[in-house]
């Protein structure tokens, strides 16, 4: 992998070394002339080194654990994390620290000091912290089958870097657990990707939808599998032979998508989930609302009105919500926030947008981010709320994250402040704070995961392996 600052492993510094081999004597030397002798040596050979847990390899939600072992007692070093895209994108971050008396450092109890990319007691706080090296870059993964690699540098001292490189080490975060099946799907109109957790099944079904990025992600899916789930990622369109814009969609498509999966034998019925971000939250609301089988929708930062799209149904039309493009604001960098840009549904003929998801059997999951700058995610989950209770419908479940953006991902994914928009043909701002936001996806995920077994396996209460 071409990450900068490339090179061999090096050991502590001179000064270092010297450092402990003359304490080391000066202890034995005491004690036995002869043992001092051996000692020194030893210390003499030490070098600083990097050790993770998961050793060599973890899945990319889970927990890992950090150590630097090998430095003299209160060093004061820097930790740099290194990550390369497929696309060849370098994301990087970096954060302070002194070590412990006995010169180790332990991400799990020592704080990083400020003037990194985050401080205080953060033990994932070099993942969810990766920012890209070029502005505008948002870190997505396109091929499940193969892992992230991370590279970890330890340098001396706290200046500017690069300074003396003490250690390295590499590490990789993969996406499908031993045992998950991953099969391409292209039946009928359908053109997806199925995951199959390991085991026998039959497992609960969620269909999984992204918003207007189109093709075909599998990142988050393939990790629900590694929990349990039988997971189908789908596309919608700019994918093969599906649709190359955001024009018109027919709600028909999806139906086939539904019905494979309560039909597949490998699916626990009778029911299945549906789970959409963005775009996609208003999709899986639509599916919801109108087609049979659907026991459980959870949207994140999704909307209660079809946007940017005519959706189309038999003989049913909902025209996507209006826009008011006056409404977005720049600033001094370029970036575009429009989070003001949709036209109230409640409002004159925008009525007409709001998805009838009174229609809707099954229950909903709303998780929002309250610094959502895409568009106002708390509103139209607010709404939705009340329009299912108002047709004495259940109250769904709203989660609300103080401090999260647009992008809720799965745990310890950096947060993505600005990226193009493929719609408004300019960078936008998504909103968010980053740790607020990492604390965000760690619970969201969790609560995703119970909400699904709850309601597609029957269980109460699950928690992810997080």
């Amino acid at each position: 992998m071409a990450l900068a600052a490339r090179g061999r492993l090096c050991g502590a510094g001179m000064l270092c070394a010297q450092t402990l081999l003359l304490r080391s004597r000066q202890r034995l030397l005491r004690r036995s002339p002869a043992r001092a002798l051996g000692a020194a040596a030893a210390a003499s050979s030490m070098a600083p080194s990097v050790q993770f847990s998961p050793a060599q390899r973890s899945l990319f939600d889970e927990p890992l654990a950090i150590v630097v072992q090998g430095l003299c007692p209160q060093q004061a070093v820097t930790l740099r994390l290194s990550l390369q895209d497929e696309a060849g994108e370098l994301f990087q971050s970096c954060a302070r620290y002194q070590a412990e008396s006995s010169g180790k450092l332990d991400l799990t109890s020592s704080p990083a000091l400020p003037g990194g990319s985050f401080a205080g007691l953060e033990p994932m706080g070099l993942l969810w912290s990766l920012q890209p090296q070029k502005p505008f870059r948002r870190l997505v993964k396109r091929d499940v089958q193969s892992p992230f690699c991370l590279e970890l540098e330890v340098f001396e001292g706290h200046g500017p870097l690069p300074s003396r490189l003490l250690a390295r080490s590499a590490h990789e975060r993969g996406f499908l657990r031993d045992g998950v099946r991953r099969i391409p799907v292209r039946e009928g109109r359908i053109r997806a990707t199925l995951f199959l957790p390991p085991g026998d099944g039959p497992f609960p079904g969620i269909i999984d939808i992204y918003g207007t990025g189109g093709g075909l992600p599998e990142y988050r899916a393939s990790l629900l599998a590694n929990h349990g789930f039988a997971t189908l990622a789908l596309a919608y369109y700019s994918y093969e032979d599906l649709p190359k814009d955001m024009k018109e969609f027919h709600l028909e498509y999806f139906e086939e998508a539904v019905n494979y999966m309560l039909q597949h034998s490998q699916v626990k019925g009778p029911g299945i989930g549906l789970l959409g971000i963005s775009k996609g939250g208003d999709l899986c609301i639509s599916m919801a609302s109108f087609l049979k089988g659907i026991t459980a929708t959870v949207t994140i930062n999704g909307s209660v009105a079809n946007v940017a799209a005519v959706l189309r149904y038999k003989d049913i039309t909902i025209p996507p919500l209006g826009i008011n493009l006056k409404r977005i604001k720049i600033d001094k960098s370029g970036i575009a926030d429009i989070v003001d840009v949709l036209n109230n549904p409640l409002e004159g003929p925008d009525h007409q947008s709001f998805i009838p998801l009174e229609k809707a059997e099954g229950h909903f999951l709303f998780i929002v981010g309250k610094d959502d700058h895409n568009w106002k995610s708390e509103f139209f989950a607010t709404e939705a709320s009340n329009r299912l209770q108002a047709h004495g419908k259940e109250k769904p479940e709203i989660v609300c994250y103080p401090g999260a953006g647009h992008y809720i991902e799965p745990p310890f994914s950096p947060m993505c402040s600005a990226s193009m928009h493929l719609l408004v043909g300019s960078p936008v701002i998504w909103g968010g704070e980053p740790k607020a936001h990492s604390v965000a996806q760690v619970d969201a995920w969790q609560k995703i995961q119970a909400f699904f077994h709850k309601h597609l396996s029957g269980k109460q209460c699950v928690r992810g392996n997080l």
